[in-house]
Protein backbone atom coordinates (compact mmCIF):
# COMPACT_ATOMS: atom_id res chain seq x y z
CA UNK A 1 0.00 0.00 0.00
CA UNK A 2 2.67 2.36 0.33
CA UNK A 3 4.53 1.45 -2.20
CA UNK A 4 1.33 2.39 -4.43
CA UNK A 5 1.30 5.94 -2.76
CA UNK A 6 4.51 6.17 -3.58
CA UNK A 7 4.35 5.85 -7.22
CA UNK A 8 0.83 8.04 -7.21
CA UNK A 9 2.83 10.85 -5.85
CA UNK A 10 5.81 10.66 -7.70
CA UNK A 11 3.30 11.03 -11.01
CA UNK A 12 1.19 13.63 -9.92
CA UNK A 13 4.94 15.81 -9.38
CA UNK A 14 5.80 15.19 -13.01
CA UNK A 15 2.24 16.08 -14.52
CA UNK A 16 2.75 19.29 -12.59
CA UNK A 17 6.34 19.92 -13.61
CA UNK A 18 4.78 18.84 -17.56
CA UNK A 19 1.35 21.60 -16.38
CA UNK A 20 3.71 24.56 -16.07
CA UNK A 21 2.44 25.19 -12.66
CA UNK A 22 3.44 28.06 -10.61
CA UNK A 23 5.74 25.56 -8.67
CA UNK A 24 6.93 23.58 -11.62
CA UNK A 25 10.75 23.29 -11.81
CA UNK A 26 12.00 25.55 -14.68
CA UNK A 27 13.31 23.65 -17.67
CA UNK A 28 16.86 24.40 -18.57
CA UNK A 29 16.75 25.48 -22.91
CA UNK A 30 20.08 23.54 -24.62
CA UNK A 31 21.30 26.35 -26.72
CA UNK A 32 22.54 24.61 -30.33
CA UNK A 33 25.54 25.43 -31.90
CA UNK A 34 24.51 27.49 -34.89
CA UNK A 35 24.11 25.73 -38.04
CA UNK A 36 26.99 26.95 -40.51
CA UNK A 37 25.26 27.48 -44.38
CA UNK A 38 27.75 25.97 -47.38
CA UNK A 39 29.45 28.75 -48.79
CA UNK A 40 28.85 29.12 -52.23
CA UNK A 41 31.59 28.13 -54.59
CA UNK A 42 31.84 29.69 -57.87
CA UNK A 43 32.30 27.62 -61.00
CA UNK A 44 34.82 28.02 -63.42
CA UNK A 45 33.77 30.30 -66.11
CA UNK A 46 34.52 28.91 -69.74
CA UNK A 47 35.94 31.55 -72.37
CA UNK A 48 34.03 31.97 -75.15
CA UNK A 49 35.73 30.34 -78.01
CA UNK A 50 37.16 32.80 -80.95
CA UNK A 51 34.72 33.10 -83.85
CA UNK A 52 37.05 31.88 -87.06
CA UNK A 53 36.94 32.83 -90.90
CA UNK A 54 38.31 31.86 -94.12
CA UNK A 55 38.77 34.98 -96.50
CA UNK A 56 39.45 35.09 -100.00
CA UNK A 57 43.14 34.08 -99.81
CA UNK A 58 42.29 30.82 -97.72
CA UNK A 59 43.50 32.24 -94.43
CA UNK A 60 41.79 31.47 -91.67
CA UNK A 61 41.61 34.80 -89.21
CA UNK A 62 40.19 34.67 -85.34
CA UNK A 63 38.30 37.31 -83.57
CA UNK A 64 37.26 36.48 -79.60
CA UNK A 65 33.81 38.91 -80.48
CA UNK A 66 32.55 41.21 -83.37
CA UNK A 67 34.69 43.95 -84.46
CA UNK A 68 34.07 47.69 -83.39
CA UNK A 69 36.37 49.56 -85.16
CA UNK A 70 37.04 48.61 -88.76
CA UNK A 71 39.28 49.28 -91.53
CA UNK A 72 38.22 49.48 -95.01
CA UNK A 73 40.19 49.44 -97.89
CA UNK A 74 37.97 49.68 -100.81
CA UNK A 75 34.61 51.29 -101.85
CA UNK A 76 32.82 47.97 -102.62
CA UNK A 77 33.45 47.00 -98.68
CA UNK A 78 32.29 50.22 -97.45
CA UNK A 79 29.51 49.64 -99.19
CA UNK A 80 28.03 46.52 -98.04
CA UNK A 81 28.64 47.50 -94.32
CA UNK A 82 26.76 50.57 -94.90
CA UNK A 83 24.19 48.18 -96.95
CA UNK A 84 23.73 45.73 -94.47
CA UNK A 85 23.49 47.89 -91.00
CA UNK A 86 27.34 47.57 -90.48
CA UNK A 87 28.65 51.17 -91.36
CA UNK A 88 28.71 52.54 -87.68
CA UNK A 89 31.48 49.73 -86.81
CA UNK A 90 34.13 51.14 -89.63
CA UNK A 91 36.39 53.80 -88.05
CA UNK A 92 38.59 54.29 -91.52
CA UNK A 93 38.59 54.12 -95.08
CA UNK A 94 40.36 54.85 -97.98
CA UNK A 95 40.14 58.01 -100.22
CA UNK A 96 38.45 56.74 -102.87
CA UNK A 97 35.42 55.62 -100.78
CA UNK A 98 32.88 57.70 -100.45
CA UNK A 99 29.40 56.16 -101.10
CA UNK A 100 27.16 56.51 -99.20
CA UNK A 101 27.17 60.02 -98.03
CA UNK A 102 27.98 59.69 -94.22
CA UNK A 103 30.87 57.68 -95.06
CA UNK A 104 32.24 61.02 -95.73
CA UNK A 105 32.56 61.58 -91.61
CA UNK A 106 34.63 58.59 -91.32
CA UNK A 107 38.38 58.94 -90.95
CA UNK A 108 39.82 59.29 -94.66
CA UNK A 109 43.68 57.23 -94.37
CA UNK A 110 44.75 58.46 -97.90
CA UNK A 111 45.14 56.89 -101.29
CA UNK A 112 46.16 53.19 -102.15
CA UNK A 113 48.08 54.42 -104.87
CA UNK A 114 52.01 53.46 -104.20
CA UNK A 115 52.62 52.73 -100.33
CA UNK A 116 49.66 51.52 -98.59
CA UNK A 117 49.23 54.46 -95.36
CA UNK A 118 49.79 52.15 -92.73
CA UNK A 119 50.70 53.94 -90.04
CA UNK A 120 46.96 55.77 -90.75
CA UNK A 121 45.60 52.48 -90.37
CA UNK A 122 47.85 51.63 -87.34
CA UNK A 123 46.58 54.88 -85.46
CA UNK A 124 43.25 53.89 -85.89
CA UNK A 125 44.01 50.77 -83.51
CA UNK A 126 41.07 48.76 -85.64
CA UNK A 127 40.13 45.55 -84.43
CA UNK A 128 39.72 44.19 -88.89
CA UNK A 129 41.12 45.51 -91.29
CA UNK A 130 39.14 44.34 -94.57
CA UNK A 131 40.91 44.83 -97.82
CA UNK A 132 39.00 43.93 -101.33
CA UNK A 133 41.07 42.27 -104.39
CA UNK A 134 43.19 45.45 -105.33
CA UNK A 135 44.86 44.92 -101.93
CA UNK A 136 47.99 42.23 -103.24
CA UNK A 137 48.94 39.53 -100.78
CA UNK A 138 52.39 40.90 -100.07
CA UNK A 139 50.52 43.86 -98.60
CA UNK A 140 48.30 41.82 -97.02
CA UNK A 141 51.27 40.41 -95.54
CA UNK A 142 52.86 43.62 -94.05
CA UNK A 143 49.69 44.57 -92.67
CA UNK A 144 49.74 42.07 -90.51
CA UNK A 145 52.76 42.19 -89.83
CA UNK A 146 52.11 45.09 -88.19
CA UNK A 147 49.78 43.54 -86.03
CA UNK A 148 46.63 44.14 -88.02
CA UNK A 149 43.81 41.04 -88.29
CA UNK A 150 42.97 41.40 -91.74
CA UNK A 151 40.36 39.80 -93.90
CA UNK A 152 40.83 39.65 -97.69
CA UNK A 153 37.84 39.28 -100.10
CA UNK A 154 37.84 38.74 -103.98
CA UNK A 155 35.58 40.84 -106.48
CA UNK A 156 32.24 38.68 -107.60
CA UNK A 157 31.44 38.70 -111.21
CA UNK A 158 27.93 37.60 -110.79
CA UNK A 159 25.81 37.99 -108.37
CA UNK A 160 26.01 34.70 -106.95
CA UNK A 161 29.22 35.89 -106.02
CA UNK A 162 28.15 39.51 -104.51
CA UNK A 163 25.58 37.60 -102.14
CA UNK A 164 28.77 35.48 -100.71
CA UNK A 165 30.63 38.13 -100.11
CA UNK A 166 27.67 40.32 -98.25
CA UNK A 167 26.79 36.69 -96.32
CA UNK A 168 30.52 36.89 -95.38
CA UNK A 169 30.74 40.49 -94.20
CA UNK A 170 27.83 40.31 -92.20
CA UNK A 171 29.39 37.28 -90.77
CA UNK A 172 32.47 39.12 -89.88
CA UNK A 173 30.12 42.44 -88.74
CA UNK A 174 27.13 40.51 -87.15
CA UNK A 175 24.54 41.14 -89.00
CA UNK A 176 23.52 37.97 -91.04
CA UNK A 177 19.88 39.09 -90.68
CA UNK A 178 20.14 42.50 -92.36
CA UNK A 179 22.02 40.96 -95.11
CA UNK A 180 19.94 38.39 -96.13
CA UNK A 181 16.90 40.92 -96.15
CA UNK A 182 19.33 42.75 -98.64
CA UNK A 183 19.99 39.78 -100.34
CA UNK A 184 16.27 38.97 -100.76
CA UNK A 185 15.62 42.47 -102.19
CA UNK A 186 18.78 42.10 -104.75
CA UNK A 187 17.10 38.78 -105.74
CA UNK A 188 13.88 40.39 -106.54
CA UNK A 189 15.11 43.26 -108.21
CA UNK A 190 17.27 41.00 -110.62
CA UNK A 191 14.55 38.37 -111.53
CA UNK A 192 11.86 41.15 -112.25
CA UNK A 193 14.77 42.47 -114.69
CA UNK A 194 15.36 38.67 -116.15
CA UNK A 195 11.68 38.58 -116.79
CA UNK A 196 11.16 41.55 -118.82
CA UNK A 197 14.64 40.67 -120.80
CA UNK A 198 13.43 37.71 -122.00
CA UNK A 199 10.49 38.77 -123.86
CA UNK A 200 13.32 40.83 -126.11
CA UNK A 201 13.65 40.53 -129.53
CA UNK A 202 16.78 41.53 -130.13
CA UNK A 203 20.25 42.01 -128.19
CA UNK A 204 21.96 45.52 -128.94
CA UNK A 205 25.74 45.40 -129.71
CA UNK A 206 26.93 47.53 -126.95
CA UNK A 207 30.67 49.33 -126.51
CA UNK A 208 31.42 50.03 -122.62
CA UNK A 209 34.39 52.61 -122.43
CA UNK A 210 36.20 52.96 -119.38
CA UNK A 211 39.34 55.13 -120.02
CA UNK A 212 39.76 57.22 -123.93
CA UNK A 213 42.56 58.95 -122.47
CA UNK A 214 44.22 57.45 -126.04
CA UNK A 215 41.18 57.87 -128.25
CA UNK A 216 42.55 55.45 -130.68
CA UNK A 217 42.72 52.60 -128.11
CA UNK A 218 40.62 53.41 -125.12
CA UNK A 219 39.92 50.94 -122.74
CA UNK A 220 36.57 49.00 -122.34
CA UNK A 221 35.87 45.94 -120.14
CA UNK A 222 36.04 41.96 -121.14
CA UNK A 223 34.51 38.74 -120.97
CA UNK A 224 33.98 37.36 -117.39
CA UNK A 225 33.92 40.59 -115.62
CA UNK A 226 30.98 41.62 -113.71
CA UNK A 227 30.16 44.60 -115.92
CA UNK A 228 30.26 41.62 -118.99
CA UNK A 229 27.87 39.97 -117.12
CA UNK A 230 25.27 43.18 -116.20
CA UNK A 231 25.87 43.76 -120.18
CA UNK A 232 24.74 40.89 -121.03
CA UNK A 233 21.64 40.42 -118.41
CA UNK A 234 20.26 43.62 -119.08
CA UNK A 235 19.48 42.46 -122.92
CA UNK A 236 22.89 43.33 -124.86
CA UNK A 237 26.02 42.05 -126.25
CA UNK A 238 29.06 43.02 -125.31
CA UNK A 239 31.70 43.83 -128.19
CA UNK A 240 34.74 43.71 -126.25
CA UNK A 241 34.21 40.09 -124.64
CA UNK A 242 36.30 38.98 -128.01
CA UNK A 243 39.14 40.44 -126.21
CA UNK A 244 41.47 38.84 -124.18
CA UNK A 245 41.71 40.18 -120.50
CA UNK A 246 39.11 41.44 -117.77
CA UNK A 247 39.96 44.99 -118.88
CA UNK A 248 41.94 46.10 -122.25
CA UNK A 249 42.42 48.67 -125.13
CA UNK A 250 40.14 48.28 -128.26
CA UNK A 251 41.24 49.97 -131.36
CA UNK A 252 39.33 52.88 -132.76
CA UNK A 253 39.49 50.79 -136.56
CA UNK A 254 38.15 47.72 -134.22
CA UNK A 255 35.25 49.10 -132.99
CA UNK A 256 34.27 51.24 -136.27
CA UNK A 257 34.35 47.58 -137.42
CA UNK A 258 32.21 46.10 -134.58
CA UNK A 259 29.41 49.20 -135.14
CA UNK A 260 27.59 48.85 -131.29
CA UNK A 261 24.43 50.19 -131.58
CA UNK A 262 24.73 51.38 -128.12
CA UNK A 263 27.82 53.26 -125.94
CA UNK A 264 28.02 53.59 -122.82
CA UNK A 265 30.11 56.32 -121.24
CA UNK A 266 31.69 55.70 -117.90
CA UNK A 267 34.40 58.47 -118.55
CA UNK A 268 31.49 60.77 -118.63
CA UNK A 269 32.82 62.09 -115.11
CA UNK A 270 35.99 63.40 -117.13
CA UNK A 271 34.70 64.95 -119.63
CA UNK A 272 33.94 62.73 -121.93
CA UNK A 273 30.38 63.52 -123.77
CA UNK A 274 28.35 61.98 -126.86
CA UNK A 275 29.47 65.11 -128.64
CA UNK A 276 33.19 64.58 -128.14
CA UNK A 277 32.34 61.06 -129.30
CA UNK A 278 31.43 62.24 -132.64
CA UNK A 279 33.95 64.02 -132.75
CA UNK A 280 36.77 61.39 -133.14
CA UNK A 281 38.05 60.43 -136.94
CA UNK A 282 35.50 58.06 -138.19
CA UNK A 283 33.28 57.36 -135.33
CA UNK A 284 30.58 59.48 -137.00
CA UNK A 285 29.30 56.55 -139.43
CA UNK A 286 29.23 54.13 -135.77
CA UNK A 287 25.53 53.50 -135.12
CA UNK A 288 25.08 54.34 -131.44
CA UNK A 289 26.45 57.77 -133.08
CA UNK A 290 24.05 57.90 -136.07
CA UNK A 291 21.20 57.20 -133.77
CA UNK A 292 21.99 59.51 -130.64
CA UNK A 293 22.71 56.52 -128.86
CA UNK A 294 25.71 57.43 -126.84
CA UNK A 295 24.96 57.73 -123.04
CA UNK A 296 26.30 58.78 -120.03
CA UNK A 297 26.76 56.18 -117.45
CA UNK A 298 27.66 56.43 -113.36
CA UNK A 299 30.36 54.07 -113.59
CA UNK A 300 30.11 53.40 -109.82
CA UNK A 301 27.27 51.71 -110.43
CA UNK A 302 29.01 48.59 -111.66
CA UNK A 303 32.75 49.23 -111.28
CA UNK A 304 32.19 49.02 -107.47
CA UNK A 305 31.06 45.29 -107.04
CA UNK A 306 28.96 45.88 -104.10
CA UNK A 307 25.33 46.42 -103.92
CA UNK A 308 24.38 48.80 -105.77
CA UNK A 309 25.16 46.88 -109.10
CA UNK A 310 21.90 45.68 -109.03
CA UNK A 311 21.05 49.87 -109.76
CA UNK A 312 23.45 49.36 -112.84
CA UNK A 313 21.79 46.49 -114.41
CA UNK A 314 18.27 47.99 -113.91
CA UNK A 315 20.20 51.25 -115.77
CA UNK A 316 21.23 49.13 -118.25
CA UNK A 317 18.35 47.31 -119.21
CA UNK A 318 16.70 50.24 -119.54
CA UNK A 319 19.07 52.17 -121.83
CA UNK A 320 19.01 48.74 -124.02
CA UNK A 321 15.48 47.96 -124.16
CA UNK A 322 13.50 51.48 -123.31
CA UNK A 323 10.22 50.27 -124.98
CA UNK A 324 9.94 47.37 -122.35
CA UNK A 325 10.05 49.36 -119.74
CA UNK A 326 8.22 51.81 -120.49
Amino acid sequence: MMRKLIIVLALLSLLTVGCGGENAMPVEETTMPPTEVPTAVPMPTEEPEPMSFTDGMGRTIELEEYPTSIVTLGPSILESLFAIGAGDQVVGREEFSTYPEEALAITNVGSLWGELPAEAIVALEPDLVICPQLIQPEQVTALEDLGLTVFWQANPSDFEGLYANLTSLAKLSGHEEEAQTLIDSIKTRVAAVETVIATAEDLPTVFYELDATDVQNPYTTGAGTFIDTLITMGGGTNIGAVLEGDYAKMSSEEIIVQNPEIILLSDAPYGITPESVAERPGWEVISAVENDKVFPFDPFLVSVPGPRMVDGLEAMAKLFHPDLFE
